[in-house]
């Protein structure tokens, strides 16, 4: 038996009708009959077309606002027959069914209107149940039956009729059947993912992940890993909803930084002040904010200069002329910003390699999202870290309180810390971090990794003194010891934000007190593994 099979009779009945007249028409002029249902049949009908409403093929009427209209023996037997059962052929023509060898649906726009805030009861109307029912019958029977779900695949499917005489593969419908299915799992991870919120379910007994692939990668972390990049229809603006306007493919380790960076940033309300952050291995090596971006651009590269050779800068505010000659200065890999100047455009334009990716619009920091995490036989599902401390937050809990900058600095470290791999130590003196000491195994290496980076760049710039004498230091969990906290002390720190809460605070906040510290206490940690 030959795996090649005609396509006779289409079933055509979309929701989003972007190509639906052409791929009508394509496929009325290699013969094919076209069957369709409302808004479908009318859009073709108009455009000249022969068609026959599936009412007529049923029976029975579109009826209950269009819930019930194609769930008919006459619809799902010309897509479930088997035609090489003499039983199934029997029965066709018993009850006069037509086999129907193409079906082309796209369901219900759930996603959308979930994205769009509509209530409970506009969302449970935009579930779609013919839709995926006739797609799942076309696909369980893809040995005859041709089932298409995405605009994209019109082309494919007419260069498949055109290269086979009118006829399709077996290999080119399993594939077809592949997508399908996996378009129909998706809308249905949707639909129970969004009930599980409607419902304040947090911890449903099933959770089902979908994506769709944006991008298939040359490799992963490392060369030998294949990788493909995946968005999962939040629209949450980042590198998933960027805009490349230049530059070479991003790689998957560029995906995985210019994220940590841009949700990194995007604590920084644009409003209030520029930002920069500069990101190497998902791990800050310098942010600042000043009053305009390329001032905030300095401070972050003066952080350390050597660690953001090759990282990935990330703004909060459009992309101007003089911050973007100032980044061409040193080799980066990808820049990503809210927007960007034409003058901005144009000097970047002659580093062919740089990306530049535009986003219009920052991350919400403080917007509820799921975060998860894989590993061995399962996954760990949890909230994304959406804690935020204000002024009004803060415990002081030594003798000496911060002053008024102190607290800024402090607040502003909080922020950063919230972002580095724990165990994180950050140094930041006048809005920018000085020192930055990311994933050690014990928070007085961390602070002492901090300390010797605020001293050699102290070093590079020719200052008699360590940059992070003067600054505030921020510990995204409570030091155990106060060896971590004397260490800070030893390095110039004036100030300690961390979050308490240890059997030995008392040890410590005595530490802070002998040492002429002013400590707050968050009462939140920010650990990120």
């Amino acid at each position: 038996m030959t795996d090649l099979h005609p396509v006779r009779r289409a079933l055509l009945s979309v929701s989003d009708k972007t190509g639906l007249i052409e791929l009508g028409k394509a496929l009325a002029d290699r013969g094919v009959e076209l069957l369709s249902t409302g808004g479908s049949a009318k859009a073709l009908r108009d455009a000249g077309l022969m068609v026959k409403d599936v009412a007529e093929i049923t029976g029975f009427p579109e009826m209950m606002d269009g819930r019930v209209k194609t769930l008919h023996p006459m619809v799902h037997g010309g897509l479930l027959a088997l035609r090489d059962k003499d039983s199934h052929v029997q029965a066709m023509t018993d009850h006069g069914i037509g086999a129907i060898d193409l079906l082309v649906v796209n369901l219900y726009p759930f996603e959308e209107t979930v994205a769009k805030g509509a209530d409970y009861d506009t969302c449970i109307e935009n579930i779609d149940i013919g839709g995926p029912a006739m797609i799942r019958a076309a696909s369980k029977n893809h040995l005859f039956v041709n089932v298409v779900v995405d605009v994209q695949d019109y082309d494919a499917l007419l260069a498949e009729l055109d290269a086979n005489d009118g006829q399709t593969s077996y290999g080119f419908r399993q594939k077809l059947a592949q997508t399908a299915y996996a378009r129909t799992a998706a809308y249905d991870a949707a639909v129970s993912t969004w009930m599980a919120g409607a419902l304040a379910l947090e911890a449903p007994r099933r959770r089902a992940v979908a994506g769709e692939v944006k991008q298939t990668l040359r490799y992963g972390e490392n060369s030998h890993q294949k990788a493909v990049f995946y968005t999962d229809g939040t629209n949450r603006p980042g590198v998933a909803t960027a805009v490349q306007l230049q530059g070479k493919e991003l790689s998957y380790n560029n995906i995985n930084d210019t994220d940590a960076a841009y949700e990194l940033v995007a604590e920084f309300d644009p409003a209030d002040t520029a930002a920069v952050a500069i990101i190497k291995h998902a791990n800050p090596c310098g942010v600042a904010r000043g009053a305009t971006l390329v001032d905030a651009y300095q401070k972050a590269f003066d952080c350390d200069r050597t660690s953001a050779f090759g990282g990935i800068v990330a703004l909060n505010q459009p992309l101007d002329a003089d911050t973007a000659a100032k980044i061409v200065e040193i080799f980066t890999e990808v820049v990503i910003a809210p927007g960007a100047s034409d003058e901005a455009k144009a000097i970047f334009a002659a580093k062919k390699n740089l990306r530049l990716l535009l986003t219009d619009g920052l991350p919400d920091p403080r917007k509820p999202i799921v975060a998860y995490k894989q590993v061995a036989g399962g996954m760990l599902v949890q909230d994304k870290d959406v804690g935020y401390i204000g002024m009004d937050d803060l415990k002081v809990v030594t003798e000496k309180a911060p002053t008024e900058e102190q607290m800024q600095d402090l607040l502003f470290a909080w922020k950063v810390a919230k972002h580095v791999k724990s165990n994180a130590i950050v140094y930041v003196r006048d809005n920018a971090t000085v020192g930055v000491g990311a994933g050690q195994m014990s928070r007085l290496d961390s602070a002492n990794v901090a300390a010797s980076k605020a001293q050699r760049m102290a070093n590079e710039l020719g200052l008699p003194d360590s940059l992070a004498k003067g600054s505030a230091v921020a510990s995204d969990a409570f030091f155990p010891f106060a060896d971590g906290l004397l260490e800070a002390a030893a390095a110039g720190a004036t100030c300690v934000i961390q979050p308490g809460g240890s059997m030995r605070d008392d040890e410590v906040i005595k530490a802070a007190n002998d040492a002429g510290l002013a400590m707050v206490f968050t009462g939140m940690r920010h650990f990120r593994h």
